[in-house]
């Protein structure tokens, strides 16, 4: 007699996740956080895969910006507000507020060092309350090196170009999901997700 399976060993999501790069995707209404030198690149890939406008939050006392023509290449730059924070407190405030509201399905902070505990969870609750307003806003944090308590997921891009350009994308942590990476690359003008190779052998 055959029985069906009601039970199996994979991560259920309540809601279907905003996907990127084509398989991947990220919980909605939650803080994830983005660290590495290409942050800023896998940031504008997740919001290219999105509609409606987004807001970019920056410390105002750093004098690096994205550089518009170079956002074109993967998304309309005329979708960013950018809001320049004066002070470090002010960051952790704008995010906040800026998801609670629920204008927006989309929030990027730059920050210049991984937030604590407390601020990841009064953002996590601030998307939840947002969700709350019709929309359900996605964070995304962006560090230099992580690695931000409270955060749903971690994801780490670094250039890896060899004779064709490409990065090294890494799944560090998930609620969901293993950890696991992808060689990513561009093909025919679009970005695509590849498995990494396998590991070489190591001679004894």
């Amino acid at each position: 007699m055959h029985h069906n399976v009601l039970l199996d060993r994979r991560p259920h999501r309540a809601t279907p996740g905003q996907p990127f790069l084509g398989r991947l995707e990220l919980a909605q209404a939650r803080v994830h956080e983005i660290c590495g030198p290409a942050r800023h690149t896998l940031a504008l890939l997740i919001a290219a895969g999105m509609q409606g406008p987004v807001i970019w939050v920056r410390p105002g006392w750093e004098g690096a910006r994205l550089h518009g023509p170079g956002m074109a290449q993967l998304m309309d730059p005329g979708r960013v507000v950018f809001v320049d924070a004066a002070r470090p407190v002010d960051l952790l405030w704008t995010l906040e507020e800026a998801l609670r509201s629920g204008a927006v399905p989309l929030v990027v902070g730059e920050l210049p060092d991984p937030p604590g505990l407390t601020p990841m969870r009064r953002m996590q609750l601030a998307c939840e309350a947002g969700a709350g307003q019709g929309t359900r806003p996605l964070g995304l944090i962006l560090t230099p090196e992580g690695v931000a308590p409270g955060a749903e997921s971690r994801w780490r891009m670094a250039p890896a170009h060899g004779a064709d350009e490409g990065w090294r994308l890494a799944r560090e942590r998930d609620r969901q999901e293993p950890p696991r990476s992808w060689q990513v690359g561009v093909k025919a003008g679009e970005f695509v997700l590849g498995a990494m190779p396998d590991p070489e052998p190591r001679l004894h």
